[in-house]
């Protein structure tokens, strides 16, 4: 439920920045980008069980989490608090250095293919323990809608651009992560078969946290070129639901992964200004 208000609350906060009138002396902006996102590794644990008729077995599985890095599109829609015109408001002079953008943007989120340990223990009564390689992979992708609050300093302000051509500004706000995977997980049973889950996709959509820090330049009165680095955390959970016929009929297999996404990224993008 919580969720839920936050996806709706940044959606009219966003549809509020859409309809502001262009018209108005607001210094608003709309800009795409191009980046690379490098995610760093989330080690986890996860177990298996599948129990038949004749038994079963359980796998206490770890993975290193490594990821593909990714190419990585984007779209943001903002504005600076200046004197004149945002919603007809007449900010003090010193609002002009903050102001707030929306930020859409989507990438690959690849685990590789990559080899872990399995701990696997015989359900049969045998009390059998096996310790073997395992090999996991998963491919995703993560859609990212962040509000962002930002501040803004300026450096060489001329005649056609007041404030300063060159500006360097920070960004910091909530964000709402839609990710999916879909796992692939080769293993060892205790009698030396291997054992593969292909569980299929599962999505999931969390809370998350954005900060950026940029650098933009006025190229033109209506026109800039910007390079800023992104930082992105969240915390989603898949639930997968498989089946598996290694102990007689088919038996159902779930398994749950946690990954920790720390998603660092670099962006290049041109702006219009109105």
């Amino acid at each position: 439920m919580k969720k839920s208000y936050a996806v709706a609350g940044i959606v009219i906060l966003a549809a509020v920045l859409l309809v502001l009138p262009v018209g108005a002396k607001a210094e608003m902006y709309v800009e795409a980008y191009l980046g690379g996102v490098f995610p760093a590794s989330s080690q986890q644990t996860f177990t298996t069980a599948e129990v038949g008729p004749a038994g079963g077995e359980a796998e206490r599985n770890r993975i290193p989490g490594k990821f593909d890095p990714a190419v990585m599109g984007g779209l943001k829609i903002g504005t600076w608090f200046v004197k004149e015109g945002f919603l007809g408001y007449n900010y003090p002079a010193w609002m002009r250095y903050f102001g707030f953008y929306v930020d859409f943007s989507y990438h690959r989120l690849d685990m590789r293919k990559q080899q872990g340990g399995s701990a696997a223990v015989d359900l049969n009564g045998i009390g059998l323990l096996t310790v073997a390689p395992n090999n996991f992979q998963s491919e995703g992708t993560a859609a990212t809608l962040a509000f962002m609050f930002a501040a803004r300093y300026g450096f060489f302000p001329d005649s056609e651009v007041p404030f300063g051509r060159l500006q360097p500004y920070l960004g910091i706000g909530p964000a709402i992560l839609f990710s999916t995977q879909r796992a692939q997980l080769i293993n060892r049973c205790s009698f030396g078969a291997l054992k593969t889950y292909d569980a299929g996709s599962q999505s999931s959509t969390d809370i998350a946290l954005a900060v950026e820090a940029g650098l933009r330049y006025m190229a033109l009165k209506n026109v800039s070129l910007d390079l800023s680095f992104k930082y992105r955390y969240a915390q989603p959970s898949y639930t997968f639901k498989t089946t598996a016929n290694h102990f007689g009929p088919t038996s159902p297999v779930n398994f749950t992964i946690d990954p920790t996404y720390n998603l660092f990224s670099v962006q290049l993008g041109a702006a219009y200004h109105f």
